[in-house]
C-alpha cells in the first residue's frame, strides 16, 4: 500500500510552538536541517535520508487541519506524533480511507486536498498517533526531478 512514510511530531496544549529545549534537541544537536517560513512555526526539512519529509508540527496547527479550529479537542487523546503514508494516485488516498472505515477505523476526515495541492485522509490511531494517507504531488516532484 504505502510507498514511503513522513513522521511529525506535535508539542502538547500547553507548550510554544517549538520549544527551547526541542530547539536544542533537533536543531543543536541532531543538527536536523529544519526551517520554517517567515512568521511560520512548522519547522520541516525534505532533506533528511530516509524520509520525505519530516517536521516540528505544532499542535494548533495539527488541530486546525483535522478539526478547522486551533485547538485540539478534549474528548480526543492529544498526539504527540503523526506520520502519513504515501499511496499511489490521488484516487487511492479515499479508496485506502474507506477500506479502513470498513475494518472499524473512525476517521478524523476522509480525503480532500490542502491548499497545496496534497490529498489527504486522516485518522487518530488507539495510542494518540495521527495516521495520514497522502498522495503529495509537491514530494513527487521532486523525486523526478533527482530520479529518487
Amino acid at each position: 500500500m504505502p510507498t514511503w512514510t513522513s513522521s511529525l511530531l506535535a508539542p502538547s496544549r500547553s507548550s510554544p510552538p517549538i520549544r527551547a529545549e526541542s530547539r536544542k534537541l533537533y536543531l543543536d544537536a541532531l543538527g536536523l536541517p529544519l526551517a520554517a517560513g517567515e512568521g511560520s512555526d512548522y519547522w520541516h526539512t525534505e532533506q533528511l535520508p530516509g524520509t520525505k519529509h519530516f517536521a516540528i508540527w505544532p499542535l494548533r496547527e495539527a488541530a486546525q487541519a483535522c478539526f478547522g479550529q486551533p485547538t485540539w479537542p478534549d474528548d480526543r487523546p492529544v498526539p504527540q506524533a503523526s506520520i502519513e503514508f504515501e499511496v499511489g494516485d490521488p484516487p487511492a488516498v479515499g479508496a485506502a480511507a474507506e477500506e479502513l472505515q470498513e475494518r472499524g477505523f473512525v476517521l478524523l476526515y476522509g480525503a480532500r486536498e490542502e491548499p497545496w495541492g496534497q490529498i489527504v485522509a486522516r485518522l487518530l490511531s488507539p495510542e494518540g498517533l495521527i495516521v495520514g494517507l497522502s498522495y503529495a504531488p509537491g514530494l513527487r516532484d521532486q523525486d523526478e526531478s533527482t530520479g529518487a
